[in-house]
């Protein structure tokens, strides 16, 4: 009975083994790839000046936190418990505004984010149907996306499929 089980798991793995040879992986980097493209330039710059017009009001609000405190401190002692309690309150409630402000423009839902996505998926869409086409072209079984979070330690240069997805794309490229 073991003899005949360990035949049997023998030939299954030299089965798998075989099976695995077959398999053609390749690789390409979508950050490369998207910075060839003249259209993700453009919307990098409309991101950049959305965040940045952001970013001012933010520290508008930071800079009134700051003088309302710098005030409150200034002026503490002459306060009566009752304006102390409402000064303190007129600084929280601009302090919560502020984290309100940051959540709804920079926040997981912010707009930010959302806007990010709604011009960023057109591009996204054409690149991985180049991807696509690529790998069926020269009969690749998986293509993995060496920009993320999978880490390669090593990957033969001929498997880089960066140039032929450019290339699908339409976009020269300079050796």
């Amino acid at each position: 009975m073991k003899k005949a089980f360990s035949i049997l798991l023998f030939v299954v793995l030299v089965s798998i083994h075989v099976k695995a040879q077959d398999q053609l992986i390749a690789y390409f980097e979508s950050d490369f790839i998207l910075s060839k493209m003249p259209e993700y330039n453009g919307i990098e710059q409309r991101l950049t000046l959305l965040s940045e017009s952001w970013q001012a009001e933010i520290a508008s609000l930071e800079n009134e936190i700051q003088q309302l405190e710098q005030d409150f401190n200034a002026k503490e002692i002459l306060y009566t418990d009752e304006i102390r309690a409402q000064k303190r309150t007129e600084i929280k409630a601009k302090i919560n505004a502020k984290d309100a402000y940051i959540a709804q423009k920079f926040g997981p839902e912010g707009e930010f984010f959302s806007r990010q996505k709604e011009l960023l998926e057109p591009i996204q869409r054409q690149v991985f149907a180049a991807v696509r086409a690529v790998a069926q072209r020269r009969g690749i079984d998986f293509v993995f996306d060496r920009s993320g979070d999978i880490y390669m330690v090593y990957a033969r240069g001929e498997w880089n499929l960066n140039e032929d997805i450019l290339l699908e794309l339409g976009i020269e490229i300079d050796n």
